[in-house]
């Protein structure tokens, strides 16, 4: 079925509710980044299959909303289904909000399933669409009458991840997410997010592709806990867990009916940017609500001993799969032919060859050339070029190990690249290394720092249209909130927390220009505590990826003293960590590829 045709559709069914128009995020029902095939109701209707957007229906137009990372891909995808695309951010063009404002007519009514819209959102629309009289609808999942091959929500099979990795017991955990529950002067804590329960009951599944979640929802009481999941999905050994503390186990639907019987005297902790608009209209009138961020988001991000020495674990070793992969990409580039599709399977199958690997931390992003210029450019079999021994290759990817999550990128020179590329690379490369060598006082916070990694490409009248890092969960999701590093504040993202010790971010800045070549190098940051002095704590980074960062690329004119020394410093390293678990040949070229310039 057309797009056009899909569209159609659901304006009938607009009709017949008498919806003006009706909003599909990419969302599910736990304001997940990244969604299962089920949620993926945007993607069905739009054709757009970037993991970041929203589409808008009205009676007559639609448009499709997302950030910088998808613009030329959602150009390209949307081309012929009459959906304009709207370039968030972009000087002139609308918010949703604003765009509802300005088309709804007054006393019209507004449609969206509420289970896949955040209670915030959902909130900040009624606002902003009282002054006509706005009905708003959620009730309705339009878009589940039209999709007839729809998939069946996910039924892989959880499992327990020990206090090994942990550092820390489900009790313990529980307990102190009811000491931060009593502090704010709660009786019921309402969770939906799904890595902050996986957090929380140190269970993990395969619900979301890359993201080692299971469909759940939790509602944790000062003496009980109801969590409400797929029984069957559930082991002995997590079971056993659960029975230590008050958990109830109810079938994962049922928690709708739950929460509209909440009595009215409990008091209930919410984190209206994590629970839908549907739970949060659920909830009885006469409850009381405290809205807050849930407390898990910054236990989970402050990572423990016992999780830090597991993280680095996992990085020696998807260290020695990429820097494998790199032998084997440069030594046979010329001699065998090599698409970005048959890479990434490759670069999959050394990780593979790793102890305790799970699955890929997302799907690995392979662009040769100029589809480099996509930050999230996927292969496909009608774009999946052959390399040749000639430009540059970006290679994004990570790994979900039982002791860690992983995510590092390198841009690799097959062959010859044009000066105006190995400058850009060189400038990308400096700000990595400066914002990597950063020392700062507790309490800066990531837009802080943001502009040593900007700064030589700044300096030369470049930018990229993201952020340079993102929060990374403990075998979790890879992006994580709410640490990063961005150069202003971005309301709807939460990331510019001040920097604890112990969060894990990462440090990828990078060049894109469409047509010709795209550049990011990236290594992930453990926050660490440096000397305490009269002026306050000092703070700084350890560096845990290591892998060659191509030489060939470099000019080493544009670096400054300084940047090579450190460059040097950390290709040694580099080479001590991986050179151990080579085989002589790749032992031979690592060498090369690390020595000092």
């Amino acid at each position: 079925m057309m797009i056009k045709t899909r569209i159609e559709e659901l304006r009938e069914l607009m009709k017949q509710k008498n919806i003006y128009a009706y909003i599909i995020p990419s969302a599910d029902y736990h304001q997940s980044e990244y969604v299962g095939e089920y949620f993926k109701s945007r993607q069905f209707m739009s054709g757009f299959t970037g993991s970041a957007g929203t589409l808008v229906v009205t009676l007559d137009e639609a448009g499709l909303w997302t950030d910088g990372r998808y613009f030329i891909q959602a150009d390209s995808e949307l081309s012929g289904s009459n959906i304009t695309l709207f370039k968030m951010g972009e000087e002139g063009v609308p918010t949703v909000e604003k765009y509802l404002v300005e088309k709804m007519p007054k006393d019209s009514t507004l449609g969206f399933d509420g289970k896949v819209i955040g209670a915030k959102e959902g909130e900040n629309l009624e606002k902003q669409l009282e002054f006509k009289n706005i009905t708003i609808e959620y009730n309705y999942d339009l878009v589940d009458h039209i999709w007839k091959e729809r998939t069946s929500l996910p039924d892989k099979k959880a499992f327990l991840l020990g206090t090994e990795y942990t550092g820390a017991s489900f009790s313990e955990k529980l307990s102190r997410v009811r000491c931060a529950m009593k502090e704010k002067g709660a009786t019921a804590h309402i969770i939906t997010s799904l890595d902050d329960i996986a957090w929380i009951f140190n269970i993990r599944g395969g619900d979301i592709k890359s993201n080692p979640v299971v469909l759940s929802y939790a509602v944790i009481g000062l003496d009980n806990v109801y969590l409400f999941i797929d029984e069957n999905k559930l082991n002995d050994e997590i079971k056993s867990e659960l029975h230590k503390e008050n958990v109830y186990i109810k079938p994962y639907s049922e928690v709708y009916d739950f929460i509209k019987s909440i009595n009215n005297d409990e008091k209930v902790l919410l984190d209206p940017a994590k629970v839908s608009y549907a739970i949060y209209r659920n909830i009885p009138k006469g409850v009381q609500k405290i809205e807050s961020t849930n407390p898990t988001i910054l236990f989970k991000a402050m990572k423990n001993e016992v999780e830090l020495k597991n993280i680095r674990n996992s990085h020696i070793k998807d260290g020695v799969a990429f820097t494998k992969f790199m032998y084997w990409l440069k030594t046979n580039v010329e001699k065998i032919k090599i698409t970005e599709m048959s890479a990434t399977e490759k670069l999959e199958q050394f990780r593979r060859e790793q102890d305790k690997f799970i699955e890929p931390s997302f799907s690995t992003i392979a662009a040769y050339k100029e589809h480099a210029a996509m930050m999230h450019y996927s292969a496909t079999k009608e774009s999946d070029y052959t390399l040749e021994p000639k430009d540059l290759f970006l290679v994004d990817s990570g790994g979900q190990y039982y002791d860690g999550t992983t995510d590092i990128t390198r841009t690799i020179a097959l062959g010859s690249i044009s000066q105006e590329a190995q400058t850009h690379f060189t400038n990308v490369l400096r700000g990595m290394i400066r914002l990597s060598k950063a020392k700062f006082l507790h309490g800066c916070r990531g837009y802080n720092l943001d502009i040593l990694a900007r700064g030589p490409l700044w300096d030369t009248g470049i930018d990229y249209k993201c952020g340079t890092g993102h929060g990374i969960g403990f075998v979790l999701n890879v992006h994580e909130s709410p640490n990063g590093f961005r150069w202003r504040v971005v309301p709807d993202r939460d990331d510019s927390c001040v920097l604890e010790e112990g969060m894990v971010t990462t440090n990828e800045p990078g060049v894109y220009i469409e047509g010709s070549h795209g550049i990011r190098i990236e290594n992930e940051l453990v926050v660490r505590k440096a000397e305490k002095n009269e002026y306050g704590q000092f703070m700084d980074f350890e560096v845990v990826t290591f892998a060659p960062i191509d030489l060939d690329a470099v000019d080493k004119t544009l670096l400054l003293k300084d940047e090579k020394e450190y460059l040097n410093k950390y290709h040694k390293e580099v080479y001590n960590k991986i050179a151990p678990f080579l085989n002589d040949e790749e032992r031979e070229w690592l060498k090369e590829y690390t020595r000092e310039i």
